[in-house]
């Protein structure tokens, strides 16, 4: 079974919406990616902001849940938007570099090129999502392979 995910910026109070959308990039900006799971993105946000990995994933509970149809929908920290949106490309780059490294995405073979790629977009989407005063939602659903 693989996960769809779909990242993108949202009003605050566009949770709910976000979580019951069939299609969220129809109706907000964002970025998909298959095989994204909360572990990778809670490792993002550790070599992001520096946290312990038991710290940072006390960040990542799901904000929304829908029970029929499996959706989960965690909302990114504040912290990692930030630094997602303040850094430089050096710096993006190495990030890339250590998450494609980390045994998350080792164990499902992701290539770096394809890891950096996601920083990149994640960094572009997290400068809109700032400069448009919103949040960055991860809608993740479970697909049947």
């Amino acid at each position: 079974m693989g996960i769809l995910v779909y990242i993108v910026a949202a009003e605050e109070d566009e949770l709910t919406s976000v979580g019951e959308s069939l299609e969220p990039l129809e109706e907000w900006s964002g970025i998909a990616r298959r095989g994204l799971d909360t572990a990778k993105i809670v490792m993002l946000h550790c070599l992001l902001t520096g946290e312990e990995l038991d710290l940072a994933l006390s960040h990542y509970e799901p904000a929304y849940v829908a029970e029929e149809s499996g959706t989960v929908v965690l909302r990114l920290a504040d912290e990692a938007l930030e630094k997602l949106a303040g850094f430089d490309e050096e710096a993006l780059e190495r990030v890339g570099e250590e998450l494609a490294a980390s045994e998350e995405f080792e164990m499902e073979r992701w290539d770096e090129d394809e890891v950096l790629a996601l920083v990149m977009d994640l960094a572009d989407l997290a400068r809109l999502a700032e400069a448009q005063g919103q949040s960055l939602f991860v809608w993740m659903h479970p697909l049947l392979t």
